[in-house]
C-alpha cells in the first residue's frame, strides 16, 4: 500500500519543527511560561514534548510532490499502540488501529481505487470490515512505523537542523481555547510558529508553517498528552484477516 509513504514523513516532520525552533534545552526556574525569552519557551516545549509517554496528533497541509491535501489525526505511544485515520483528500482515506503487534486498517473505496493496484478485488472481499494482520506483515510495516512514538521523535531529530536567526516571542493569545504564547523562526523562507501552553506544563499546543506570502502551509495540533491510547480493538467479525485476503485475491490486495 502506498499510502503510509507519506504518513511517515507527515509524522516526522510535526516534532521536527519543534525540535528546530527548540534548538537545545536547558533548565529554567519555575514561573508563568509568557515570562521567559522566546529561545527558553520553545526549549522547555522541547523537552515537555519528549518527555511524554503519549499524545495525541492532528496534522493538516499539501503534502508530496503533487502538494496532496492530507489529515493525519492519530493517538499513539511509546509502545507502538496507536489509533485514528489518514486522510489524502479525494485519493481516499484509511482508518488505523495498532494494538501490541496486531494491526487493522480500514481504507475507503477511493483509498483502494487509488493507492492500491487492484484494490478494487480486496474492497470485495473485505466488504467493509477492517483488514488484519502484524507488524511483520509487509504492507502494514509503514503502519506500524508511524505508530511508534519513540520512532517519531527520532524520526524528528535526524530531519531538525537550526533555523536562520533568532527566534521572537509573540503576544499571549487564545488558540482552541487554550492560554499559548507564540514563538516564531524563519527556516528556509518559511515562517515556523510554535505556540506553547502559557499555564502548567509548557506543551506545544500546535505548530503552523506559513510561506513567505502567509499562506498557511500546514498546522500541527498537539493534545492528550500522557493519556492512554484507547485499547478497543474490532472483534473478529468486523476483520478479514490478511493470510486470508491473500488466499483469495492474491498480491494485488496487499501490495
Amino acid at each position: 500500500m502506498t499510502g503510509h509513504r507519506m504518513a511517515k514523513p507527515l509524522a516526522a516532520c510535526s516534532a521536527a519543527v519543534v525540535l528546530t525552533i527548540a534548538t537545545g534545552s536547558s533548565a529554567v526556574a519555575d514561573g508563568g511560561t509568557g515570562s521567559l525569552p522566546a529561545q527558553e519557551i520553545a526549549n522547555k516545549a522541547h523537552d515537555a514534548l519528549f518527555g511524554t509517554s503519549s499524545l495525541h496528533i492532528n496534522v493538516r497541509g499539501r503534502f508530496g510532490t503533487r502538494g496532496t491535501p492530507t489529515h493525519m489525526d492519530l493517538t499513539l505511544d511509546r509502545q507502538a499502540n496507536c489509533r485514528g485515520s489518514l486522510s489524502l483528500g479525494s485519493q481516499g482515506s484509511v482508518k488505523i488501529i495498532k494494538r501490541g503487534n496486531k494491526i487493522w486498517i480500514k481504507p475507503d473505496a477511493a483509498f483502494w481505487k487509488n493507492q492500491v493496484p487492484g484494490g478494487s478485488a480486496a474492497e470485495s472481499v473485505l466488504d467493509g470490515r477492517y483488514l488484519e494482520g502484524t507488524k511483520t506483515d509487509p504492507p502494514l510495516q509503514g503502519i506500524a512505523n508511524i505508530c511508534d512514538l519513540n520512532s517519531f521523535l527520532k524520526s524528528s531529530t535526524a530531519r531538525a537542523t537550526s533555523g536562520d536567526g533568532p527566534l521572537t516571542k509573540g503576544k499571549a493569545m487564545k488558540l482552541h481555547g487554550v492560554d499559548v504564547i507564540p514563538v516564531s523562526g524563519v527556516r528556509g523562507g518559511r515562517q515556523e510558529i510554535l505556540s506553547v501552553a502559557a499555564h502548567g506544563k509548557p506543551y506545544p499546543v500546535q505548530v503552523t508553517v506559513k510561506a513567505r506570502d502567509k499562506t498557511t502551509l500546514a498546522t500541527v495540533g498537539f493534545s492528550d498528552f500522557d493519556k492512554p491510547v484507547p485499547t478497543s480493538t474490532p472483534s473478529p467479525g468486523q476483520a478479514v484477516n490478511i493470510s486470508r485476503l491473500r488466499t483469495q485475491v492474491g498480491p494485488a490486495g496487499s501490495t
